[in-house]
């Protein structure tokens, strides 16, 4: 079982469908796919952390509001995956250790 503090290998492939989520091969062959909600709520910037560690929603859907959507996306460095969403936030940078601690306890079967 992957652990925060362990360290990870660069992931083998990076898709993102910016309409759809993001979907990573890991090195051991474990694909592992992550919603655009699954993501956007659980960004781990401080600003989101800190939303969170008071007990606020990181990010919720409002009405009016354009479907959720990544604008863009970059890798950095070996270290992990920055996101850019369509509400204009831009700070979220994912560390490939802790997409790999979300892909859950079974990370060498397909999620």
């Amino acid at each position: 079982m992957t652990r925060p503090d362990d360290e990870v290998e660069p992931p083998v492939d990076v898709a993102v469908d910016r309409e759809q989520g993001v979907t990573i091969t890991w090195v051991d062959g474990t694909v592992s796919r992550y919603g655009l909600e699954e993501l956007r709520v659980n960004c781990p910037c401080a600003a989101c952390r800190t939303r969170r560690d008071r007990g606020e929603p990181a990010w919720r859907p409002t009405p009016g509001q354009p479907p959720l959507r990544i604008a863009d996306a970059e890798l950095v460095g070996a270290w992990g995956l920055g996101l850019a969403w369509n509400d204009g936030h831009t700070t979220g940078i994912y560390p490939w250790v802790i997409l790999r601690v979300w892909a859950g306890p079974d990370a060498g079967a397909q999620r």
